[in-house]
């Protein structure tokens, strides 16, 4: 499935329709790959240096330009952005593991919409999503190794695309939202890089 979004056009600029052609970052050589003991954080403190050394404030307000607020699982082959055609301050993306709609996605939700601006929503969820490999037990498992049961749910689930559906309903039922009528809900194939939309019927 391809997807059109319009570009980044600032107020009293065309707007143009950009092609969404999804990539991940496993198609990427990886450099300088971690080895034991190597203190990551170091790296990304390295990394940020350089990166401030050449930033420039580009004077953006906080509400993203194009008033869409993205859900999406926190893996690491998802790289939203670039698979989205997205430029920074686009987009407000919210990440969790499977990438499901929880108590704390509306939470951020709400505010992105009623204080933020936006009014569509994108929800991907993916192949392959560890989610698939595990279940509920892993609230016991965590109970019995340190004594405390998690008061979250893991939200396993066993079929993706009922589970994009599920997330669907929970935005589109919610009270504190008050744009509902564009929840798009999708499966990223991790093997393609496309995007495949999701029926909610």
């Amino acid at each position: 499935m391809t997807l059109f979004f319009p570009s980044h056009g600032r107020t009293g600029t065309a707007v143009t329709s950009t092609v969404m052609v999804m990539t991940t970052s496993a198609s990427v050589p990886t450099e300088g790959a971690i080895s034991p003991g190597d203190r990551v954080t170091d790296r990304l403190v390295d990394a940020n240096e350089r990166y401030a050394a050449a930033f420039t404030d580009p004077g953006m307000d906080a509400r993203p330009v194009l008033h869409v607020a993205v859900v999406a699982c926190m893996d690491a082959r998802l790289d939203l952005h670039a698979a989205l055609g997205l430029e920074l301050g686009d987009c407000h993306t919210i990440r969790n593991a499977g990438g499901v709609v929880t108590d704390d996605v509306i939470r951020s939700l709400t505010i992105s919409q009623r204080k933020l601006g936006t009014r569509s929503i994108v929800l991907i969820h993916h192949t392959g999503c560890g989610l698939e490999a595990i279940t509920e037990d892993f609230r016991t498992e965590l109970e019995m190794e340190v004594g405390q049961r998690p008061a979250w749910a893991v939200e396993a689930f066993r079929d993706v695309d009922q589970d994009v559906r599920q997330s669907m309903q929970r935005v589109r039922t919610s009270p504190f939202l008050v744009h509902t009528d564009d929840v798009r809900g999708f499966v990223f194939d991790v093997k393609t890089g496309l995007l495949r939309e999701i029926d909610p019927a």
